[in-house]
């Protein structure tokens, strides 16, 4: 079970990365669940994503506080809005529906969440 782990963390770790670099995946999700997973099979790798000096702050807030800051709530919000915009230019409706779908679902619910 401990290898499981270990190699999901390592596949979190690699799409938080990813995240990182495009805004379209989120980072800090992925992250958490690499730290989850790295705290059940590598100690170690798990300290260095809470210790990190970029995204450590968001994931100690929300394993502590259950909290996301107000700047994360605005981007995270205003990219699920961007991708809207891109769904109902792009593919147009009905398919626009299902974005506005996911803004007000996952963005109401971040929206939601503790400062």
């Amino acid at each position: 079970m401990r290898r499981l782990y270990l190699a999901a963390g390592v596949f979190f770790t690699v799409l938080g990365a990813i995240g990182a670099i495009l805004p379209i995946i989120p980072t800090v999700p992925f992250l958490l669940l690499a730290a989850f997973c790295f705290a059940r099979s590598n100690p170690e790798w798990e300290r260095k994503i809470v210790e990190h000096p970029t995204w450590g702050p968001q994931i100690r807030d929300w394993r502590e506080r259950r909290a996301i800051s107000r700047r994360a709530k605005i981007a995270s919000i205003a990219t699920i809005a961007a991708g809207v915009g891109f769904t109902w230019l792009t593919l147009g409706f009905p398919w626009v529906w299902i974005s506005i779908g996911v803004l007000v679902i996952i963005g109401g619910w971040i929206a939601t969440r503790n400062e």
